[in-house]
């Protein structure tokens, strides 16, 4: 497994895409947090990185998918699966080591974020940010790039076209992300049923923890999605 995940980080720094990965996820929120009039944090008058944390989510939908989606496709167009099949090593071994990989990108991303907690609490008038509430956040935001990295790794074992695999990915992420919240506001679904659908939804879930208080019915959630989308991508290279 370890040998999977090294041989992929080589890949995504020896070429552009690890580099393109950071360098575009900074670049869109540094625009979007610092620069555009309408959501420029230094304007907003509150000590928050709300603003962050709910960009990055949209940005995490789009960016991971295009992330992963050579993953497996890239391996079946190749020929080089059945290479990497001669090799000693489980399935979930390539699975899991590949999946590091992806979400090792992700956390290398995340960390010249922290530069926004520290920016925010100098400039803060009060002296203090909400400390609880953006740890909170910041373990939702991992644990939300954990599911997407594995929805997209089994996307990309659906086929060997890497861009019919991103747009799988991006749709299956979205329709995740916001689906379940959309349907429990149908009329039909009013009442108690509202509730246990948006439950469904990984935004319910990404917003608790959002909110300075890791639940562990949270973290068994996003646990088990991300169990589930893995196994399912398991299963799919078994029947290559």
């Amino acid at each position: 497994m370890i040998s999977i995940a090294k041989k992929e980080l080589h890949q995504f720094f020896n070429g552009l895409t690890g580099y393109i990965t950071i360098i575009l996820f900074l670049v869109v929120n540094g625009i979007y947090l610092f620069v555009l009039k309408d959501s420029n944090i230094f304007d907003f008058g509150y000590a928050t990185l709300d603003k962050f944390f709910n960009l990055a989510s949209w940005i995490f939908i789009f960016l991971i998918p295009a992330l992963a989606m050579r993953s497996f496709s890239e391996e079946y167009k190749t020929g080089t699966f059945e290479i990497l099949q001669t090799r000693p090593l489980t399935k979930w071994q390539i699975v899991l080591g590949k999946y590091f990989a992806v979400l090792s990108v992700i956390l290398i991303a995340l960390l010249p974020t922290l530069l926004y907690v520290f920016t925010i609490h100098a400039l803060s008038a009060a002296g203090g940010i909400d400390t609880g509430g953006i740890t909170g956040s910041y373990i939702g935001l991992i644990f939300l790039a954990a599911v997407f990295a594995a929805i997209s790794m089994w996307c990309s074992g659906l086929t060997s076209n890497a861009v019919i695999a991103f747009l799988i990915g991006a749709f299956a992420c979205l329709i995740l992300y916001f689906g379940f919240n959309s349907i429990s506001k149908l009329p039909v679904f009013s009442g108690n049923a509202d509730y246990y659908i948006e439950m469904l939804g990984i935004d319910f879930h990404y917003r608790s923890i959002s909110r300075g208080v890791v639940d562990s019915r949270d973290v068994i959630y996003f646990l088990s999605i991300i169990f589930l989308f893995l196994f399912a991508a398991q299963k799919n290279l078994s029947k290559k």
